[in-house]
């Protein structure tokens, strides 16, 4: 008989995902629409959206440090059970406190969580998937994650523009428990490491032992990163700011119609990453890693177009279209381009280190988007009528950044 090329608990794990991230990116795209709805403010939104991804930054290095000595299900299980409890907290205290406040509390618990959470999940795949499905199985992970953010803005961004918040938080709600309950029964290998001291020993040893594997051991992996970084600098951090911003206060939209076409405009991001997803898996090990320099590029010149519809045009249907199908284009082509460094790493860093690794890897490449998002939602708003002036800029500096890196991937490839 031939033997399935993922097992039943690998596919457990993807459903749990699909139904998890679902009402994450519900409840993600929902509350920083609600604060630009009710402030206007670009500066404000972005300064929000910087503070939410502080938690991610600090946490996602400890939830790989978890992932690696604690087993990855009983993880995945609490954190879906803790976000629910938060979104329900948060439904509960948002006529009686002041929204901002607590609505940036909230929105940093869960980018906190799922900093902590993700690690869990990429370091479950070499545990139950064999080697040679490392890139379909990663592929399948990012498809998943595609999927949900495609449903989850769209849907979502009807369901608020009709009917208000309440009934998002509530939806999400039972997403996080379905997924909780669903993950008690899966089953994945583990293995208890030895550990002495403290736990703060611990963590300092296990954040040091992956700092020296990605820069002394495998240094071609934080060459990787740095570049990760410019670009989270200065590309998605614009796209993240913009989109909505543009979209709901620039163009000349309806409120509620407005509010709709962000959700559309954010489920068309997800169909380009479900698309990269694909594309990635199909095309597999004929993707060579030291190309993926061209993919960066191609992203870079996808936002130029962006900058000159809004320069040259003021017809917001027209400019819509265009920033959005742009928009489409970047997260196809960045999406394939993660695919391809993950699987890379996955290859590259032993079992036992690979949720810290990975953790690693992700605080790192987050570190430049709190920073990103502040400074983008100022330019914003103090380019009040030259908002394309804004997005040439990040296409410019991203280009630059692409051609600039190039020689290190084909560095890669010779290490290999």
């Amino acid at each position: 008989m031939k033997q399935r090329r993922f097992s039943k608990d690998f596919r457990l794990v993807i459903v749990g995902q699909i139904i998890s991230l679902f009402g994450n990116a519900a409840i993600r795209f929902a509350l920083p629409l609600y604060l630009l709805n009710i402030t206007g403010s670009s500066a404000l939104y972005g300064t929000v959206t910087a503070c939410a991804f502080i938690p991610t930054i600090l946490l996602s290095p400890i939830g790989g440090i978890i992932a690696d000595r604690v087993n990855k299900r009983n993880i995945m299980v609490v954190l879906d059970f803790f976000t629910a409890a938060i979104v329900i907290v948060f439904s509960l205290l948002m006529e009686s406190m002041n929204i901002v406040i607590l609505l940036t509390i909230a929105l940093m618990l869960l980018y906190g969580i799922a900093g902590a959470y993700q690690p869990s999940v990429q370091a479950s795949i070499p545990a139950l998937v064999s080697e040679e499905n490392y890139m379909a199985a990663n592929s399948v992970i990012n498809a998943v994650s595609s999927l949900a953010n495609l449903l989850g803005p769209v849907l979502g961004g009807i369901l608020y523009s009709v009917y208000g918040l309440k009934p998002v938080l509530f939806v999400c709600i039972v997403c996080f428990l379905i997924s909780a309950v669903m993950e008690i029964f899966i089953k994945i290998p583990f293995e208890k490491q030895a550990s002495s001291g403290s736990i703060l020993n611990i963590v300092k040893k296990d954040f040091a032992e992956s700092i020296r594997f990605i820069y002394k051991e495998k240094p071609i992996i934080g060459k990787g990163l740095l570049i990760v970084c410019a670009i989270n600098l200065f590309m998605s951090s614009m796209i993240i700011v913009g989109l909505p911003y543009l979209v709901t206060e620039v163009l000349n939209f309806d409120s509620v119609w407005a509010n709709q076409l962000c959700g559309f405009a954010q489920g068309a991001l997800a169909v380009g990453g479900l698309a990269g997803g694909v594309c990635a898996g199909f095309l597999g090990k004929k993707l060579k890693i030291q190309k993926a320099g061209n993919l960066l590029a191609v992203c870079a010149l996808t936002v130029f177009p962006m900058g000159i519809s809004l320069m040259l045009f003021s017809f917001a249907e027209l400019n819509y279209i265009v920033i959005t199908v742009c928009c489409m284009i970047i997260m196809v082509f960045s999406t394939i381009f993660t695919i391809q460094m993950m699987s890379f790493v996955q290859t590259e860093t032993p079992k036992n280190l690979i949720g810290k690794v990975y953790s690693v890897i992700l605080t790192v490449c987050m570190c430049a988007q709190p920073v990103g998002s502040a400074l983008y939602g100022f330019l914003f708003e103090f380019s009040s009528g030259f908002e394309y002036m804004v997005v040439l800029f990040s296409g410019v500096a991203s280009l630059i950044i692409a051609l600039c890196t190039k020689g290190i991937f084909k560095l890669i490839s010779q290490n290999n």
